[in-house]
């Protein structure tokens, strides 16, 4: 995988990832079962939403699907520290890199659409998650025939990701308070639909520009 393929991630240059990646490299764990796990962690946050969803007034329930959405992204930095700097790489892995990312992120927002309160909760899961695939068809669509991998924001996975995190921790919150959540689960949904929409189309337009100008 060339370095400008790769996701820009600081923390990927910290001692203590470095580290981390180092013993999992040891270890018989391969990049392609990590990022199977990162599924699994998916699943688990989506039936911690669920839970939220049965029962309402249950929102402790939020501070394990914050959890598992970070350990899903630690499973997404470390499947590629382990194939790239681990020298563990698979000719399939690219593969097992993205595919399990857009069935994660589909999981997880959908899910947190079902926790909403608002009616219309649902529709926003599912079109952040349709939104949030489509943002990965362009950027693969668009290096596979000539242009620049982008990873371009304002809402890529990892800001999806981090501000639904700090939603569950404000819902936790706001259920505390009022016994009723979850305005912040909602508001935070509507922000991704709108920033990942304008994600798909900045990453559709910059890759425009450079086919038509190549």
């Amino acid at each position: 995988m060339e370095p400008a393929a790769r996701r820009p991630l600081k923390v990927r240059d910290t001692a203590l990832a470095q580290g981390i990646a180092r013993a999992l490299s040891r270890t018989p764990l391969t990049p392609n079962q990590i990022s199977l796990l990162s599924m699994l962690f998916a699943l688990c946050a989506a039936l911690c939403f669920w839970q939220v969803h049965a029962r309402p007034a249950s929102t402790v329930w939020l501070l394990p699907a914050a959890l598992f959405i970070q350990l899903r992204l630690l499973c997404n930095l470390f499947d590629g520290m382990v194939a790239v700097e681990g020298g563990k790489h698979t000719p399939a892995g690219e593969l097992y890199n993205d595919m399990p990312d857009r069935v994660a992120d589909a999981l997880i927002l959908v899910a947190a659409g079902y926790a909403c309160p608002v009616p219309w909760g649902v529709e926003l899961g599912w079109s952040a998650a349709l939104l949030a695939v489509m943002t990965a068809y362009v950027r693969t669509l668009s290096a596979s025939i000539g242009a620049p991998v982008d990873f371009s924001g304002p809402m890529a996975k990892q800001q999806r990701m981090a501000l639904l995190t700090t939603a569950c921790l404000g819902g936790m919150f706001e259920g505390g308070l009022s016994g009723s959540p979850l305005y912040s689960l909602t508001l935070a949904l509507a922000i991704i639909i709108l920033g990942t929409l304008l994600t798909l189309v900045r990453r559709t337009l910059t890759a425009c520009h450079f086919l038509e100008q190549r």
